[in-house]
């Protein structure tokens, strides 16, 4: 369990187990380490790169819109570099893995998703949300973590989850939802629930291994952002786009704080693998970022081991090709 002596992340004391008011002043100095960030040209994304570039950390946008990284770039006070990547496509994440533009990557931030379209394909034919939330990032992970510090550094992989979590169920039968009637929001809460399980396992099998990775998550809460304008949006349901709308305004928070659990994931030193992070607010809805709890469904090992090897044989990503990388960042 997370925080029981022997876990993947004893590398680092752990002087500083309190979040209470933490904000991304605290982020410590970054100079020497490397991120990659999913969805970084806008949302969530963005804010996370520019929080670690403002650090010192190098980072890694990754989008599929070379035009929009571009403009996400030029808003970051600090250099940054790009990455082309559409997490729909697995013939992008191998092209994104093999052009990665770092040598060595510390950290990865699973951060990009889409929320409640209608039933969509991505190009490999997944159903949309368990295609790009789960499978596309499973694929990138895999490919990637031969460039991490996994044998003795301190490689972090952070998968950003939702409280969606809590509704969704995994039918590892019709994970694609090819035979079952399709509902949006639950298939959102199934890739959420995913995301979870894909951590969970991560950490489980990087302890079994003796690797010093951290596999963590991290939800936003509410955060007002464009994700929650993709389903009205692909639904073209001009109702929807204005509900949401005022959603946002009344009871989001920015996508700044939103950012947050994700980045005290990704950087605070007593982070421990298989922990999950989220905000300390009502309902964990917004505030600063705390330790936080998930369902009995997304603790699930049995699930959990048998949606890894599902996830290896849809994607085709095997991570017992894996060989840790000796060197420290």
């Amino acid at each position: 369990m997370a925080g029981e002596p022997g876990s993947t992340c004893g590398l680092l004391p752990a002087p500083y187990r309190g979040t209470m008011g933490w904000n991304i002043t605290d982020i410590p100095d970054l100079t020497g380490r490397t991120f990659l960030v999913t969805g970084a040209n806008s949302g969530l994304g963005f804010e996370t790169a520019k929080a670690l570039a403002g650090a010192g950390g190098q980072v890694v946008l990754a989008g599929r819109s070379s035009a929009k990284l571009s403009e996400a770039q030029a808003q970051i006070p600090q250099e940054t570099l790009a990455l082309e990547l559409d997490l729909a496509d697995l013939a992008s994440v191998h092209k994104a893995a093999e052009n990665l533009p770092v040598e060595t990557l510390d950290v990865l931030v699973n951060n990009a998703g889409v929320m409640a379209p209608p039933l969509g394909r991505t190009t490999d034919g997944f159903e949309t949300q368990i295609g790009t939330n789960h499978l596309g990032h499973f694929a990138l992970t895999g490919l990637l973590l031969p460039r991490m510090p996994i044998g003795g550094g301190d490689a972090r992989v952070v998968t950003v989850s939702s409280g969606a979590h809590r509704m969704g169920s995994i039918d590892l039968d019709d994970l694609n939802y090819e035979h079952r009637r399709y509902s949006a929001w639950p298939a959102y809460g199934q890739s959420k629930l995913a995301n979870l399980l894909f951590m969970a396992e991560l950490d489980r099998r990087a302890r079994a291994a003796g690797w010093t990775l951290r596999s963590v998550a991290a939800h936003p809460g509410y955060a007002a952002t464009n994700l929650q304008f993709a389903g009205p949006k692909y639904a073209h349901n001009p109702v929807g786009k204005q509900i949401t709308r005022v959603m946002n305004t009344v009871m989001g928070q920015s996508a700044t704080s939103g950012a947050r659990p994700q980045l005290y994931a990704a950087t605070m030193p007593d982070v421990l693998g298989g922990e999950y992070f989220g905000p300390d607010g009502l309902m964990e809805s917004r505030g600063a970022p705390k330790r936080v709890d998930r369902t009995a469904a997304a603790k699930d090992q049995a699930t959990a081991t048998r949606l890894w090897d599902l996830s290896e044989e849809l994607t085709g990503v095997h991570y017992e090709t894996v060989r840790p990388n000796s060197s420290t960042s």
